[in-house]
């Protein structure tokens, strides 16, 4: 019967308009303004704002005219060692003395450069055609170091001529002496195999590191110079190193690329 009272009940005021409204509460209505709000603002952010961004790749510090491998032309043992690494050499410079049936035979450079890797040493047998010296280009002596960065293929349309690039050079504590600055000179045009970039740097073992993932494009990034510092170049500290740097160093580039409008991710 109680069941039966209720039933009637309710039909006799369907609309329960007698029923007071109860609507949201203060505390919703507060979380609701701080939502409109911040979705009001995220939305302004997305059109005006911007994000910047970077993209790191590898490298190497070079004069930027690549390097070459000196192979003997003849094959004979080696009985001295005329050039050092390190130093410049001008084309046609001895670099060995090979004895061979037919008397002793000067190995000499090629094109003029700088001793990057000898290979042959005193007393070591030598066959025609065999790398005993790697030599790096270099037409002068005031020739400005480059670094030559190579960027994943996929990526190289993000970067731009002109771009700023920060260095962390491997023989210089990035914590204490900071980041080397450069700007992107030059974008390679298509993606380089692992004997191409073996014939620029003449070190197999560079090539096969740079192109272990995929075939990269290369990236030539001239380095900002500075009368202030030991290392004639501008670094992200005051002073930078207190000594000069070395071509054929390995750095790590990280390119700052153009800012871009949060927007234009969501737009096709």
């Amino acid at each position: 019967m109680q069941f039966r009272q209720q039933a009637l009940s309710k039909l006799q005021s369907p609309e329960e308009l007698d029923v007071p409204v109860r609507y949201a509460r203060p505390q919703g209505l507060l979380a609701l303004a701080v939502t409109v709000v911040v979705m009001a603002a995220a939305s302004v952010w997305a059109v005006t704002g911007s994000v910047s961004s970077t993209l790191r790749a590898p490298g190497i510090l070079t004069y930027g005219q690549g390097s070459y491998v000196l192979q003997s032309p003849v094959t004979g043992q080696v009985t001295h060692v005329l050039a050092k690494e390190g130093k410049r050499l001008a084309a046609g410079a001895p670099v060995l003395k090979v004895r061979t049936d037919h008397g002793d035979k000067v190995v000499r450079a090629v094109a003029a450069g700088r001793v990057t890797a000898l290979v042959a040493r005193i007393g070591a047998v030598v066959t025609t055609g065999a790398d005993v010296a790697t030599l790096e280009r270099v037409a002068g002596t005031d020739d400005p170091l480059l670094a030559m960065l190579y960027v994943p293929a996929d990526s190289a349309a993000t970067v731009s001529v002109g771009a700023s690039v920060d260095l962390a050079v491997q023989s210089v504590p990035t914590k204490e002496y900071g980041k080397l600055r450069g700007r992107v000179k030059a974008i390679g045009r298509a993606a380089q195999s692992t004997q191409k970039v073996t014939g620029f740097l003449g070190d197999k073992e560079l090539a096969r590191q740079f192109t272990k993932d995929r075939a990269p494009v290369a990236v030539l990034v001239r380095l900002e110079r500075s009368s202030r510092t030991k290392s004639g170049y501008a670094w992200s500290t005051a002073g930078g190193p207190p000594f000069a740097l070395d071509s054929m160093t390995p750095a790590t580039g990280a390119f700052h690329l153009a800012e871009q409008r949060p927007i234009d991710w969501l737009l096709p």
